[in-house]
């Protein structure tokens, strides 16, 4: 049996009751980074404990995934339709990605939502170039239809709409 040097180390899990430095306190797996991250309990007060999030190697391949979806050049497809399309997939990254400290997974969801600014500006001629009136527009659409996209249901949700 070999051990891989860069796979397997031991890793020092920090928190309240472990206040030591190590040179490790941080490790990625499935998709996850495990490391000190602040917490609050039962009572609303705050404490580091030691947690998993999403892994910035797994949020940089969404975010990849997404550009591959040319979503500006779909401007032939209604918003519902992108919905359709994109929905499944959406709402697995966020069942999977947001059981653990969802809000590390808000930045990734922005992301998306910047896409759909893009497709928006492409497809109606009045938002053309405004970047600030697509969103504004996609904004109206998510309170009239917060269940539209998957990650509405987050953000808006988050925004108190």
């Amino acid at each position: 049996l070999e051990l891989h040097p860069e796979k397997t180390k031991i890793v020092y899990c920090k928190d309240d009751d472990r206040p030591d430095g190590y040179a490790q306190t941080s490790f990625d797996f499935l998709g996850y980074t495990f490391r000190p991250r602040r917490s609050k309990n039962h009572w609303g007060k705050y404490f580091i404990n030691f947690t998993p999030a999403i892994s910035n190697k797994a949020a940089k391949t969404i975010r990849q995934t997404s550009r591959g979806w040319n979503w500006p050049l779909r401007s032939d497809k209604q918003l519902e339709d992108l919905a359709r399309m994109f929905n499944p997939i959406i709402l697995g990254w966020i069942n999977y990605y947001g059981r653990y400290y969802k809000s590390a997974l808000y930045p990734t969801l922005k992301c998306l939502e910047r896409r759909l600014v893009m497709w928006a500006t492409r497809k109606y001629k009045r938002l053309r170039n405004h970047q600030r009136r697509g969103a504004q527009w996609l904004n109206c659409i998510a309170q009239k239809q917060p269940t539209l996209f998957a990650h509405w249901r987050l953000l808006y949700a988050l925004a108190g709409q």
